[in-house]
């Protein structure tokens, strides 16, 4: 079986080949030779992974999967949650393309909650798999905390400033296969694979 995953983003494509390893055949949208910028205009985690998915399976009639995810915090109400890309920069700009977005984003939520003693958040990632046209939704959770600042550098977003419950690193100090124990993506993904391998 082979599928396209909408998605440029090279950390979430390493994650997900590593999570579905070789249950079916992984396509990037830059291998599928799309090159547009899907907007993710919607208020909940579900919409916008169905968006996703929705327009590359309109332009390319090809079975694909999307995914969305966000960083949670209690104490926030749950902020960032589906704005966590764009937290610090609602609006892209011009030619100044997303490496520091990422800096800014944790600097922004550390500096949010340093009132508050609460640092409970969570990661929930939302895939959307469109399949013979039809749409199937998988969720994948992951509890943690946030650090009061970033240790690390593996990972991307939010992952320095990370802890997940059970472990004493972040995502930040954790290779993709330690990650791999705790990590939303890796949840959501396993149910997508489980889906996919089940007869009928």
């Amino acid at each position: 079986m082979t599928l396209i995953f909408a998605t440029n983003n090279r950390h979430k494509v390493e994650e997900m080949q590593a999570a579905i390893g070789n249950s079916f055949q992984l396509i990037t949208l830059q291998e599928a030779g799309i090159n547009i910028d899907i907007p993710e205009p919607h208020d909940t985690l579900e919409a916008n992974a169905t968006e996703k998915s929705q327009t590359i399976y309109r332009l390319t009639g090809i079975d694909c999967f999307s995914e969305d995810t966000g960083l949670e915090t209690e104490a926030l109400h749950g902020e960032p949650g589906v704005k966590s890309a764009r937290y610090a920069c609602p609006e892209p700009v011009e030619g100044a393309g997303d490496e520091k977005a990422p800096e800014k984003n944790m600097e922004k939520l550390l500096q949010n909650l340093q009132p508050h003693a609460n640092r409970r958040a969570r990661f929930r990632t939302v895939i959307s798999l469109i399949l013979g046209g039809r749409e199937f939704l998988f969720e994948g959770i992951c509890e943690g905390a946030i650090e009061t600042a970033p240790r690390g550098s593996h990972g991307f977003g939010y992952d320095p400033i990370f802890t997940p419950h059970g472990a004493s690193q972040t995502f930040g100090e954790m290779t993709l296969e330690q990650k791999s124990l705790y990590s939303h993506r890796r949840r959501a993904a396993d149910k997508l694979v489980s889906f996919l391998q089940s007869p009928g």
